[in-house]
């Protein structure tokens, strides 16, 4: 019954078996996936991806791909949680993870969710305390313009642009719509 279901949810779609992907595209046959990029869209940032060296390239480890500790991918399993050697960084995602992503994203044609990626990177470098006060800052009349500015500059004091331009923005549209405090 899944084969069934799968043959019909895929039926029509590029690269199916009944509808071949079309001339030009990656995955067709004048132009393969590249190496170290998604074979389609639909694909995790690791997919398409050369195992890393010294992997057996039956689904180890992907290149580059790491947690926010460093910790490469291939080490996080739950042998590993059972003797105590996973932390809670082993379980965050890494900066590169997310600019990768974000990569993928724009040369797709979703700058936004590029963008939204790119801040996601910067936030790494907080706590999850501040990440959550930022977001209780950006709810609508919690904060004022004067404050949600403050914390615009800190953000950029500290190196991250991406999110210090979305508060100064906040700041702006919420005291024009009425939606500050």
């Amino acid at each position: 019954m899944t084969g069934a279901r799968e043959r019909r949810a895929s039926a029509g779609q590029p690269g199916s078996a009944d509808q071949p992907a079309r001339a030009g595209q990656p995955g067709s046959a004048d132009q393969p996936a590249r190496a170290g990029q998604p074979a389609s869209a639909d694909q995790p940032a690791s997919a398409g991806q050369p195992a890393s060296a010294g992997q057996d390239g039956g689904g180890g480890e992907q290149a580059g791909v790491r947690a926010l500790s460093g910790r490469p991918v291939s080490e996080l399993t739950l042998e590993a949680v059972r003797r105590g050697e996973i932390s809670l960084p082993d379980l965050r995602i890494h900066p590169g993870s997310l600019e990768h992503q974000a990569a993928v994203a724009e040369a797709h044609g979703n700058p936004q969710l590029a963008e939204n990626l790119r801040r996601s990177a910067e936030l790494t470098t907080l706590g999850d305390d501040e990440v959550l006060a930022i977001y209780e800052a950006l709810r609508p009349g919690r904060s004022t313009a004067t404050q949600l500015t403050a914390l615009a500059a800190s953000l950029d004091g500290r190196g991250l642009p991406r999110c210090a331009a979305l508060l100064a923005e906040a700041a702006e549209i919420y005291t024009r719509r009425g939606l500050t405090a």
